[in-house]
């Protein structure tokens, strides 16, 4: 009986980087948002950092 089972605290909401929010989006960016999960086989909530992430590196403020 020497091994011991160590259990690591889990992170409390909001301590994994990311943040929660809602926006609001018009009813036909949805369907094509879910249209692209479906055939991607990603989530919605994946897609969405995705398309965020490019969105904000190929921005330019004039």
């Amino acid at each position: 009986m020497g091994e011991k089972l160590i259990i690591k605290k889990k992170s409390l909401k909001g301590e994994d980087g990311y943040k929660t929010f809602s926006i609001r989006i018009k009813e036909e960016t949805v369907e094509k948002l879910d249209q692209l999960a479906e055939n991607t086989n990603r989530s919605r909530n994946e897609l969405i950092n995705i398309l965020l992430d490019f969105g904000i590196e190929h921005s330019e403020v004039r």
